[in-house]
C-alpha cells in the first residue's frame, strides 16, 4: 500500500516502526499496581475498536513504514475472537515480526495455534515465582498456570520467551536475585521493568520505585554482567548474560533512564486512540473519523499527523503532576 508518503520519521527524526496494538481493556487479574482491586468502568462494546477496523488501521500503517506489531491488552487472550484475528494479523506480508503480550493464565492451550501461525516470541507478565505472593498481586491462584505455559512455549520453541518482572518495592523487590538465577538454566529472557506511576493512586507512593542502577547491583552479586547485543527487533531492554549462562538479562528504565530518544513506537488503544508516548496523554482518535467513512489515504494522514505531534521525551522523573491520566491496564503498556 503506496500513500506517496515518506516512512513515518516525526519532527526528532525517529523512524517509527513499531506498532503496539490493544485489543481490549479487560483482564482477568488484578495486578495490585495495575488497577485498583474493585477493578474499572469497562469500555461497552461500540466504545472497543472491531477486529476488522484494527487490520485496517495496522495495514495503512505498514504502508507507512511499520514493519513491527505486538498485540497486548488488558489481557488480549481475554477478547472473543483473537485467534482468528491474529492469524488474518499474521497474513500481512509487510510484517516483519508479531509477537504478544499476555499473563500467561490462557495462553498454555492456545500456543499451538499461535506457533502454527508463525508467531515465534512471547512476551509473560510474571512478578513472582511464589504461588502464594503471586495471588496476593494479582488476586488469583494461577501461579502454576502461567509456569505451565512458559514451559510449554519453550517446548514448542517459541523463542525469545521474555518473562516481564516489574520491580516495586515492598512487594517483589526481594526475589531480583531468584528472577536472575532462571536465566542459569533456562533459555529466557528475564526482563526486569522499572515499576512506572501509572497505576491505582493510592498504590504510588515514591517507595514503590527501584531504579534500574540498584536493580544491575543487586543481580551483579551473582556475577559480572556481559553485554549482549541487540537485534533490529529488540524493544527498550539494554541485554546481559551472566557468565555461562542459557538465558539473558534484560533491563527496562523508563524512568530513571529512559529510551526517548531511541523510541520507535506507537500505541494503538481498544477505544481507538493512537498514542504516540506511553507516559503522555497525547493521543489522536482514529476510531471516530474512520466511523465517519475517511479514506485510508485520509487515515494515512492522520497516522502521519499523530507522529509529528510525539514529543522528544517524558518528564514524569521531574514532574509528578505530567503523569498519565490513563491505567495501564487501558494504555496496553
Amino acid at each position: 500500500m503506496d500513500f506517496d508518503t515518506p516512512q513515518l520519521v516525526d519532527t526528532f527524526d525517529r523512524r517509527i516502526n513499531y506498532l503496539r496494538i490493544s485489543v481490549t481493556d479487560r483482564c482477568n487479574l488484578r495486578c495490585i499496581y495495575c488497577m485498583p482491586r474493585k477493578g474499572l468502568p469497562k469500555l461497552n462494546h461500540a466504545e472497543i475498536l472491531t477486529y476488522e477496523e484494527i487490520l485496517r488501521i495496522t495495514k495503512v500503517a505498514v504502508g507507512l513504514g511499520i514493519n513491527k506489531v505486538r498485540v497486548t491488552g488488558g489481557e488480549p487472550l481475554a477478547r472473543k475472537g483473537i485467534l482468528t484475528f491474529l492469524e488474518e494479523l499474521s497474513s500481512v506480508r509487510e510484517i516483519e515480526d508479531i509477537s504478544l503480550t499476555t499473563n500467561g493464565v490462557m495462553v498454555a492451550d492456545r500456543l499451538q495455534a499461535l506457533w502454527d501461525m508463525g508467531i515465534r516470541r512471547i512476551n509473560i507478565s510474571l512478578d513472582t515465582l511464589s504461588r502464594k505472593r503471586y495471588q496476593e498481586i494479582t488476586s488469583t491462584d494461577a501461579f502454576y498456570k502461567v509456569w505451565h505455559a512458559i514451559e510449554k512455549a519453550h517446548e514448542l520453541g517459541f523463542s525469545p520467551i521474555k518473562i516481564n518482572m516489574v520491580v516495586i518495592g515492598g512487594v517483589n523487590e526481594d526475589e531480583i536475585l531468584d528472577f536472575a538465577r532462571l536465566t542459569l538454566n533456562h533459555p529466557y529472557q528475564v526482563r526486569f521493568i522499572e515499576y512506572m506511576p501509572i497505576g491505582p493512586i493510592d498504590f504510588n507512593t515514591p517507595s514503590r520505585f527501584i531504579s534500574t542502577k540498584i536493580i544491575k547491583q543487586t543481580v551483579e552479586s551473582l556475577g559480572p554482567l556481559i553485554p549482549v547485543k541487540s537485534d533490529c527487533f529488540d524493544g527498550p531492554a539494554q541485554r546481559y548474560k551472566l557468565e555461562g549462562a542459557t538465558g539473558e538479562l534484560g533491563f527496562i528504565s523508563p524512568i530513571s533512564d529512559h529510551f526517548c530518544g531511541k523510541c520507535n513506537r506507537l500505541r494503538l488503544t481498544a477505544d481507538g486512540k493512537l498514542r504516540v508516548c506511553l507516559l503522555s496523554d497525547l493521543a489522536l482518535d482514529l476510531k471516530t473519523p474512520i466511523r465517519s467513512g475517511i479514506s485510508d489515504r485520509e487515515l494515512a494522514q492522520l497516522i502521519v499527523k499523530a507522529v509529528l505531534l510525539k514529543p522528544s521525551g517524558h518528564q514524569v522523573e521531574r514532574d509528578a503532576s505530567l503523569i498519565p491520566s490513563g491505567q495501564m491496564s487501558s494504555i496496553g503498556g
